[in-house]
């Protein structure tokens, strides 16, 4: 028992330590305000310097598109002056091979009325004496001479004739070498404008992905601000089971529950397969895949980049969210059925650069600094927040296809059928 002259004594510094208490439970909320306010601010000059970046890099990208159709469109005038070119040049080795006949023909000619000129000489230094006492036929004298003297006319008209034909095709075969030379010309400047071009969208390409990286850093910071933010709020959620993950998912995106369990029962029968492939399983077998149709074309190179790409961001992921790296993603599809590459992850089976660019966004509904895609509440936020994007806020059927195509990136009837049955008729999913 306190003696009375004593209990007020305790009843003070009881009410000094509780007013002290409550001082510093104030200090310590104003203090966290003040930190949830810095975070906001910084948060918010990420999202404008994002923001920025990303108009930037639009605005690159129109370039580049512009710089690439001006290529496409010099490589087809280079195209079409090699063929003008070529076609000059048939012409010009089909007039030289009509002057080879003509010079042929005028030796043949010169020939003939050499042998002509030689007998008509010899008919015409006969004294005209011997050659009546000679014929038999007088008037035939005459008459072989008036021929003769015919068919020498003949000859040299002939002649004439082939003599101008043949300046003539000299002629054009002269004008036909100054086009052909006049097309190596705009053929020369074409390529000369063809390699400025690529040098300028090589520079506009990396002027492109400098901004990516850009972002993408800005977009880290921004991620994790934000898991800053939601963990001094107290905004960070978790959700208990799938029920739980699609309310809450539903509730911020505003994408109706049915469309989400659609989805869900059709991608991963809601969760249940994530996948069955390593990586490295993942990466033989799409590359073998590629690698056949690589004989046929080299635009499947740009394929095997992307693999090796979403292979390095799949392992980069694993490793901050402490997994291994065999940890398993969808498997590469049949090409039989379609070509394509594996490595689907979690939940809403995103590859790893659509994981990356959602995370920010996952992280800043969820709380989460860095984002699962196998956990409950990232991986159906992460599916909600496409679908949002892809336009599924109602469960019409239009909406639903359109999103479809949108989520698969082709349309497919039967994927198609089960999300609007499953949306219409989810509850089943838990009886």
């Amino acid at each position: 028992m306190i003696p009375i002259f004593v209990a007020p004594q305790v009843s003070f510094w009881r009410s000094a330590s509780q007013r002290a208490a409550a001082a510093d439970a104030v200090d310590a909320l104003a203090a966290d305000q003040e930190a949830i306010e810095e975070k906001k601010d910084e948060a918010e000059d990420i999202a404008k310097k994002i923001e920025k970046e990303e108009k930037a890099k639009k605005l690159l990208e129109q370039n580049l598109g512009q710089i690439q159709g001006a290529v496409a469109s010099t490589v087809k005038e280079i195209n079409k002056t090699k063929s003008t070119i070529i076609e000059t040049e048939k012409t010009i080795s089909r007039k030289e091979a009509e002057i080879n006949n003509m010079n042929n023909k005028i030796e043949l000619q010169k020939e003939m009325l050499k042998s002509l000129l030689q007998e008509t000489y010899y008919n015409q230094s006969q004294p005209i004496l011997n050659v009546v006492l000679t014929s038999a036929n007088f008037a035939n004298v005459f008459s072989d001479t008036d021929h003769l003297l015919t068919v020498e006319d003949k000859i040299r008209e002939v002649s004439a004739e082939i003599t101008e034909s043949k300046s003539q095709i000299e002629q054009d075969k002269s004008e036909l070498a100054e086009v052909k030379e006049e097309h190596e010309e705009i053929l020369d400047d074409n390529v000369d404008k063809k390699q400025e071009l690529v040098a300028v969208q090589a520079d506009v390409i990396e002027d492109i992905e400098s901004k990516e990286a850009t972002i993408s850093k800005l977009q880290k910071q921004l991620a994790e601000l934000q898991g800053d933010l939601n963990a001094l709020s107290g905004k960070s959620y978790n959700a208990k089971d799938i029920r739980d993950a699609v309310e809450f998912a539903s509730g911020r995106t505003g994408v109706p529950e049915g469309v989400l369990y659609g989805f869900l029962k059709m991608e991963t029968n809601l969760g249940a397969n994530t996948g069955k492939c390593t990586y490295k399983e993942v990466e033989r077998v799409a590359v073998a895949n590629y690698k056949s149709l690589l004989k046929k074309s080299s635009k499947w190179q740009a394929s095997i980049d992307l693999l090796y790409k979403r292979q390095g961001l799949f392992y980069d992921l694993v490793d901050d969210l402490g997994y291994s790296k065999d940890k398993k993603v969808s498997c590469t599809p049949n090409p039989k059925n379609y070509i394509g590459q594996g490595g689907g992850m979690g939940i809403p089976q995103f590859m790893s650069d659509v994981w990356k660019g959602y995370s920010p966004r996952i992280t800043s509904n969820t709380g989460h600094k860095t984002p699962d895609p196998w956990d409950l509440t990232d991986g159906v936020m992460a599916m909600a927040l496409k679908l949002k994007g892809a336009g599924a806020t109602s469960d019409s059927a239009s909406s639903i296809k359109k999103a479809s195509i949108n989520y698969l990136g082709t349309f497919n009837n039967n994927y198609y059928s089960g999300i609007v049955y499953w949306s219409k008729n989810y509850k089943l999913l838990f009886k």
